[in-house]
């Protein structure tokens, strides 16, 4: 199936890791040049050059911290300078520190809003004019199976992604007349570094190893285990492509199942 992505500018952020690396190597796979960011230099380099190998594709590397306007701005900046277009922005952050309602303060509350919610308004503004110039503009948010089914020991994921989901249903409302799509993504229980963290931090409450946490968990996942990056960036990329050119305001699961709601 083409999905019609060769020669599109794809800026994929937090893209030196764990899903965002996935995703940013599909979209190499399928023909779009990249940009790709991440706050640590020398990781994010390496990614690059290790999808760049693979694929031939065209990636420019930046280190960004997501939290910072500036930063944004001069993702935004040197992406359009290099390509001259973007036409598929992929929000995405590292999730914010476990923890309950009564171990967090008011600075961490704050942090968690910058990096996951104010960071999708800033990168979301900043590639407007561009996306509106694109034949079909794709805004693409990595949230969490959380904002369906709450999970205990993240409260601020819980919480703060949920108004990532607000802003999008919004965002697409208002942006379908420039033919741009608003979607978000909800990742499942996926073997990636984060995932293994929560695991960590439920098994250490609990006292507990974390291959039993992680055997429990799986058995509630229909499918019987966790997910791949890769199928995760699979979704992704469809959404972007232009054979999802109807689907906007949508959040879709890639969970195996585990979420048992019927909306």
């Amino acid at each position: 199936m083409d999905l019609g992505l060769k020669g599109k500018v794809a800026l994929v952020a937090a893209s030196s890791t764990g899903l965002g690396k996935a995703v940013a190597m599909e979209f190499a796979k399928e023909g779009a040049n990249l940009a790709m960011c991440a706050r640590h230099e020398g990781v994010l380099l390496s990614a690059a050059q290790e999808i760049g190998t693979a694929t031939g594709i065209d990636i420019m590397a930046l280190p960004t911290d997501v939290t910072k306007a500036s930063d944004i701005d001069s993702l935004i900046e040197k992406t359009v300078a290099r390509f001259g277009r973007i036409d598929v922005l992929v929000n995405n952050a590292g999730g914010p520190p476990t923890g309950t309602f009564e171990s967090l303060s008011d600075e961490e509350w704050a942090k968690a809003i910058e990096l996951n919610l104010f960071s999708t308004i800033r990168l979301s503004r900043a590639a407007l004019p561009y996306l509106k110039k694109s034949s079909g503009g794709r805004i693409i948010n990595i949230v969490s199976m959380s904002v369906k089914q709450p999970i205990d020991g993240l409260i601020l994921s819980n919480s703060v992604r949920a108004g990532v989901i607000g802003l999008a249903k919004t965002m697409s409302s208002e942006f379908g007349k420039y033919n741009i799509t608003v979607n978000n993504v909800l990742p499942g229980w996926t073997a990636t570094e984060r995932v293994g963290e929560v695991l960590k931090g439920r098994a250490n409450r609990e006292h507990r190893s974390e291959a039993d946490i992680r055997a429990e968990t799986e058995k509630l996942i229909p499918l019987g285990r966790m997910g791949t990056p890769e199928e995760f960036a699979a979704t992704v990329v469809f959404l972007a492509s232009s054979r999802a050119s109807y689907i906007t305001g949508t959040s879709l699961l890639v969970d195996g199942g585990w979420y048992k709601g019927i909306m």
